[in-house]
């Protein structure tokens, strides 16, 4: 599968973007970046995909969970800025502003946050550093595992579908999978869906 920047851009600026008024939350943003790496099948050329963290054990927060680069703002800090700074502390990505092509829907996690994810572009082939104080495992999600179709199930605990998506041979649970579900229906498939309705599983309501 083959996405052109252009196209990206085309398919975002379309989009409206939902925007939460994230009262009570901790402001946070995700880098949702497309880049290339070279196929694992020689002669198959570049595979184009967004890159996603398994965090630490050891961490205090969200411990072994699969995350997109990204945090917490910084006093004075966009959405933009967050998300930028974040990729190259995790993955050691320096992009500048210019690869930033557009945002999807915010998303509200159990555990206090209002995520805004930022869609980033970058034609290269980027030397991926990963901080193993952020980042136990990196893995390389192709366009084609962001389109990948999702499980939703039920818990008694709320009334939304809980999301999970079938990712680099393991299940990845929302926010990461509803982030990553919509940037492969709005980007790479070019439809329109909203994930705010979608749950969260239990051990990510802390």
């Amino acid at each position: 599968m083959e996405l052109s920047r252009e196209l990206a851009v085309g398919r975002l600026a379309r989009w409206r973007r939902r925007e939460l008024p994230g009262d009570g939350l901790r402001r946070s943003a995700v880098a949702v970046t497309v880049t290339r790496r070279p196929d694992t099948h020689p002669g198959a050329g570049m595979d184009q995909g967004i890159w996603v963290a398994r965090r630490p054990s050891t961490m205090r927060n969200h411990a072994g969970q699969f995350a997109l680069p990204g945090g917490r703002l910084d006093p004075g800090e966009t959405v933009q800025d967050a998300a930028l700074r974040e990729l190259q502390e995790e993955f050691g990505i320096r992009l500048g502003p210019e690869s930033v092509i557009g945002m999807l829907d915010d998303f509200a996690t159990r555990s206090g946050y209002l995520i805004t994810p930022i869609v980033c572009w970058s034609d290269a082939q980027p030397q991926v550093r990963p901080n193993p104080d952020e980042v136990e495992q990196a893995f390389f999600v192709t366009l084609e595992e962001t389109a990948a179709r999702p499980t939703f199930d039920l818990i008694e605990e709320s009334d939304r579908p809980v999301i999970r998506m079938p990712i680099i041979g393991r299940w990845v649970h929302a926010p990461t999978a509803a982030i990553i579900h919509q940037f492969g229906e709005v980007v790479v498939r070019g439809r329109g869906v909203r994930v705010s309705d979608l749950e969260q599983p239990l051990f990510a309501w802390r």
